[in-house]
């Protein structure tokens, strides 16, 4: 395997250096930047997209200059931004669908699938073996993920203090005193409510109050393990749940 990825590493580099550099114009930024505005593919998810935007407005520009007779293909492994989200993800996000056509400007989730269609009796047998493979998942993906987790775990957390500061079990003071006899109704100080509140209605404000629970102890349970795995595979021990 070390030996298959250096000699690929080196094709895509030969690939690289006779492949024309295509320079990011004005006019390209400013069509990513008012996707972001108008909260069209690729900002139709609650993430940056503005790199991804550039991507496709280059190609977009691209297919538009060139004569007719040329053929172009997009392909992307980046299901989530790119392709329909609500059908076959081999078709592209409808917010897109302009850029793509069925013979000029084509859309592809995998390499092969794409070569395959541009000469077929060339690479009929291409990588058949390793199609059944899926595609780890990207860094910007994990982050995303873990963010999200994060915010879920904490909001619950969040809510079950209010729930007992409502109940009385836990008081709101002007200034802690310690030592705390009874560390399970430990007070608060009220600066440190009001900021938990004001974080609170930003977490709604960004992920919606309908993807912060309530949950059944299943569901929570998940949520919890699924933080913990993720954490685990960027370097953290496991169980680490902190908030």
């Amino acid at each position: 395997m070390g030996e298959a990825a250096v000699d690929t590493v080196s094709r895509i580099e030969k690939l690289f250096a006779r492949t024309p550099i295509i320079e990011i114009s004005d006019s390209v930024k400013v069509r990513a930047a008012q996707r972001a505005i108008d909260k069209r593919a690729p900002f139709h998810r609650q993430r940056n997209g503005i790199d991804d935007a550039i991507l496709i407005e280059v190609y977009a520009d691209v297919v538009g200059a060139k004569a007719t007779g040329t053929r172009f293909a997009f392909i992307t492994h980046n299901i989530k931004d790119f392709s329909h989200p609500a059908a076959n993800n081999k078709l592209p996000h409808p917010d897109l669908a302009v850029c793509f056509s069925r013979v000029r400007s084509m859309y592809f989730i995998t390499l092969g699938e794409a070569l395959r269609r541009v000469q077929p009796e060339q690479f009929a047998d291409l990588m058949i073996e390793q199609e059944w493979m899926e595609e780890p998942r990207r860094l910007t993906e994990i982050l995303d993920a873990i963010d999200l987790l994060f915010h879920q775990v904490w909001y619950n957390r969040h809510q079950i203090t209010r729930q007992k500061i409502e109940r009385g079990q836990t008081k709101i003071v002007e200034k802690e005193t310690f030592p705390v006899k009874n560390h399970l109704r430990r007070p608060i100080q009220r600066n440190v409510w009001e900021g938990a509140l004001k974080a609170a209605a930003k977490v709604e404000k960004k992920y919606g109050v309908e993807n912060l629970g309530p949950w059944d102890d299943f569901d929570w349970g998940m949520i919890n393990g699924k933080l913990s795995a993720l954490r685990w595979v960027l370097g953290d021990e496991w169980d680490m749940l902190d908030t």
